[in-house]
C-alpha cells in the first residue's frame, strides 16, 4: 500500500495528522507537557527504542514543536523543550484525554486526572464554540471552503 504524503493538502486536519498522527509523536507531546525534557527520561517514561526515540525528536524540532536546548557542553548534552507550537498542541491532548476517558476507561477510572491550577479544579477538556461558548456537535457544525482552500473546492456531500 502506497503511503500518500498529506501535509500539502488544502486541508489543515490532514496537515496536522502528518505532523501529530504518528502514536509516538502524541506520546512525546505529553511526556514534554509532562515535564520530561532529557533523552533517557523520554525513553524510560516509554520504553521506546533509542533509534525511534531519535527519529521522532529530532522530527518533533525540525516540526518545530521542540527545540532542543544544550545543558552539558562536555559531553555535549541536550534537552527538550516545548515550543509555543508545542505548547498549543496541549488542547488536541487534553481534548483526546476527556474522549479517551468518556469510552475508553475501565470501571476502574481515568488513569491519569487533569488538575487545573489556575482555577483549582480537576477538569476534562471540552470543544466549544469560539463565538457562542457552547459545546461543539458534530450535528450542528457545516464546514465551508476558507481563504486558502483552491478555486472551486467543494467539502462534503452535495
Amino acid at each position: 500500500m502506497k503511503r500518500t504524503d498529506t501535509s500539502d493538502w488544502p486541508c489543515t486536519i490532514a496537515r496536522s495528522a502528518a505532523v501529530l498522527g504518528d502514536h509516538w509523536n502524541l506520546l512525546l507531546i505529553r511526556e514534554a507537557c509532562l515535564g520530561t525534557r532529557r533523552f533517557d527520561d523520554f525513553q524510560e517514561a516509554l520504553g521506546i527504542g533509542r533509534n525511534i526515540l531519535a527519529r521522532r525528536l529530532n522530527g518533533l524540532v525540525d516540526e518545530g514543536l521542540l527545540r532542543r536546548v544544550e545543558y552539558q557542553p562536555n559531553p555535549p548534552r541536550h534537552e527538550y523543550r516545548l515550543t509555543q507550537k508545542g505548547r498549543d498542541a496541549y488542547p488536541i491532548l487534553a481534548a483526546m484525554a476527556a474522549w479517551g476517558d468518556r469510552w475508553l476507561t475501565g470501571p476502574e477510572g481515568t488513569p491519569l486526572v487533569l488538575h487545573h491550577t489556575a482555577c483549582d479544579h480537576d477538569m476534562h477538556a471540552v470543544v466549544v464554540c469560539s463565538e457562542c461558548d457552547n459545546p461543539l456537535d458534530v450535528r450542528e457544525v457545516r464546514a465551508k471552503p476558507g481563504p486558502g482552500a483552491p478555486v472551486g473546492t467543494q467539502i462534503g456531500a452535495s
